[in-house]
This record gives structure tokens, C-alpha cells and sequence, in this order.
């Protein structure tokens, strides 16, 4: 089951990664980063293929999806000085929450 979270954790940081090349690309214009946009993309699309097969499809898209929002906000506040309300930073941190306790009584299906 660590492995699956280890392919879950490198799923998210392989999307992050992705997302946060969007802006650099300027429109997919510039070459580099668009392809490493791409392979990002790719790489977390081919590492969730190993995670539906053992956690529900439910909860890894869950997980993958909030905790990509979490981070890409948290990272998009930091690198490119985008703004944040408390309001935004509370839902964040709600579903982090969510996040925490969906995994937390997920049945484990062999």
C-alpha cells in the first residue's frame, strides 16, 4: 500500500509541475517548457494508471485533485505573487481536511 502512495504522491507533483509550467509557456508558444508541460502531464496520467488498480478511482481522484489545488495555490501565491484571501486560504486548508479524512477510512482492496 506504501507504493500506492508513493505513485499517488508522484502523480501530484508530476501534475504540479505541469500546471505550474502553464504560465511559462506563454499560450504553448515557447518550445521547452511546453514539453515539459507535457511530459509532467504524461508521467502523472501513467502513475495513476498503478493507483486505480488498488485504491478506489473515487478517492485517488479526490486526493489527487486536492491536493494538487492545495499546492498549485500555495505555489502560485509564492512564485508568481498571486494573492490569497483568508477565505481562499480556509478552503484550502478544508480540503486539506477532507483530503486527510477520506484517506483515513478508505477499506483497503486487494
Amino acid at each position: 500500500m506504501f507504493k500506492t502512495y508513493l505513485f499517488l504522491v508522484g502523480a501530484i507533483f508530476c501534475e504540479v509541475a505541469g500546471t505550474m509550467l502553464l504560465p511559462v509557456t506563454q499560450n504553448f508558444t515557447k518550445l521547452i517548457p511546453t514539453t515539459f508541460l507535457a511530459i509532467f502531464y504524461l508521467i502523472a496520467f501513467y502513475l495513476l494508471t498503478f493507483v486505480v488498480n488498488k485504491l478506489p478511482i473515487a478517492i485517488v481522484y479526490a486526493t489527487w485533485s486536492g491536493l494538487g489545488i492545495f499546492t498549485i495555490s500555495i505555489l502560485g501565491y509564492i512564485v508568481f505573487k498571486q494573492n490569497l484571501t483568508w477565505q481562499a486560504i480556509m478552503g484550502l486548508f478544508l480540503i486539506v481536511i477532507g483530503v486527510i479524512l477520506i484517506n483515513s477510512f478508505t477499506g483497503k482492496i486487494s
